[in-house]
Parts: structure tokens; sequence; C-alpha cells
């Protein structure tokens, strides 16, 4: 009786189906990695801003003329202000009024991942709204005097168009870093909304009716607001579509896994 030969190599077919499984899991396993480190970077940075709205809010409440603020003024109001300029300026701090957010609303509410992005950009931003309002009332803090470009009411701190630019649009950041799959669109619009962010802040210090720490205040209280929103709220909207392409993802990996073996 010849003796039995056995081999612990697996079969060329089972190897591939075996490489195909490992190389599945470990991108799954970066994505879940990257998606968590993205949700954490948010919360650290929500952390650091609610700890520098607090020490802004400490000395505008004690009725103080932050040096960051005088040294704006300088820089933005006295050397950078120019008669070409000034239409740009206002033309930028228009994308905070309600006429272009709704026209961004209804851009996302047809182009944007999630089974209600709508929806959850306008809750969003609603409630950023009311808490605006909210904080103005607390601190009272008249605007500058003397060297404004246009005519506003209200109190300055926060400046409520720097947050709702960072409130609206850093939502939009927080929707394509996480669902677009495309490269060259990620970057480009977070690019381009992170740029918007920017302007708008500059443009309402440039317009001579907030001050920096105004500014800087609205970045910040959004900013951690953010961090609370898309942790809590935001994957409620879009929940449905997530769940969706994750069980599209494992029905091709099946499809794909049967196709090998086959």
């Amino acid at each position: 009786m010849q003796p039995v030969a056995f081999s612990l190599a697996a079969a060329p077919h089972e190897r591939h189906h075996m490489k195909f499984s490992l190389a599945h899991s470990i991108r799954r396993a970066l994505h879940m990695l990257y998606v968590h480190a993205c949700n954490n970077v948010l919360i650290i940075l929500g952390f650091a801003a609610t700890i520098l709205f607090l020490s802004l809010l400490k000395h505008v409440h004690a009725g103080e003329v932050l040096a960051l603020d005088n040294s704006a003024y300088v820089l933005v109001v006295v050397h950078m202000r120019q008669a070409w300029l000034t239409p740009i300026m206002q033309s930028i701090s228009e994308l905070a009024l309600p006429v272009v957010l709704v026209i961004m609303l209804l851009a996302v509410e047809a182009f944007a991942p999630g089974k209600r992005p709508g929806a959850c950009a306008a809750v969003n931003l609603a409630l950023v709204c009311v808490l605006n309002l909210l904080l103005k009332e607390l601190v009272h803090r008249p605007r500058p005097e003397g060297f404004r470009l246009i005519s506003e009411t209200g109190y300055s701190f926060p400046s409520g168009h720097s947050m709702i630019a960072m409130a609206f649009y850093g939502l939009l950041v927080w929707m394509v870093w996480r669902y677009e799959k495309d490269a060259f669109v990620k970057y480009l619009c977070t690019i381009g909304f992170s740029l918007c962010i920017g302007a708008v802040g500059l443009s309402r210090i440039y317009l001579g009716v907030h001050y920096a720490s105004d500014v800087i205040a609205g970045f910040c209280v959004s900013l951690a607001w953010l961090a609370v929103y898309t942790k809590i709220i935001a994957p409620l909207f879009m929940l449905e579509k997530e769940l969706g392409a994750a069980h599209t993802s494992a029905k091709h990996a099946k499809t794909a896994s049967h196709e090998h073996n086959a």
C-alpha cells in the first residue's frame, strides 16, 4: 500500500481567497480607525475652542478691549481697507445671509449624501442662530464705534455671521470629509468651505461691525457646537445612508468572494 502524502499548503484558489479576505479586513479596519480619528480630532478641537471662548468671554465681560482687537484694527481696518476691496468684502459677508444659506440648503438636500442632509444642515443652522442670540443677550457687548462701513444692529459678542459661517460651512466640511469618496472633490470642497469661513470672519472685522475677539469667539462657539452636533444629532440624519452603504459594500465583497471561489 502506498503512503498517502499530506500537504499543509493551501490550494491556489484558497490562498487567493485568504489574501482577498485579509486585504478586505485590513481596509475595513483602517477605514474605521480613520473615522474614529476624525471624530476624536473634532472633539479635541471643540474642547480647545471651548477653553478659548471662555477666556475671551472673561475679558469681554470685564469690559476690556483686548490687545488682539487693537492689533486687528490696525492691520485690517487701517492698512487693509481699499476702495476696490470694500464691495468684495461686503459680498463675502453676505455668504452668511439667509438668502444665500437657503440656496445652499437646497443644494445640500439635492447633492449631499444621507437620508436627510438638508434637514441636518437646517436644524444645525437654526439651533446655532438661537444659541447666538442667547449669548449676545447674556454678554451685551456693544459693537465697535466710529469705523463701520455698513449699518448693523444688535450686540457684538459673539459675531453672528462668524458663528453661522463656521456652523454651516463647517458642517459641510464634515459631510464632505466623512462621506465623499473622490479625493479631489473631498479636498477641493474642504479647502473651499474653509476659506469661506475665514473670509466671512475677516469681512466682519474689515467692515468695522465686529471686534476680532467677536469673530474668534463666534468661531470657537460653533466649533465646540459642531463637535457635539456631529457626534449626537447629525448621525441620526445620515444613518440610513451609512447602513445602506455598508450593506452594499458587504454585498459586493460577498459576491466577489463567490466569484473567486468559483
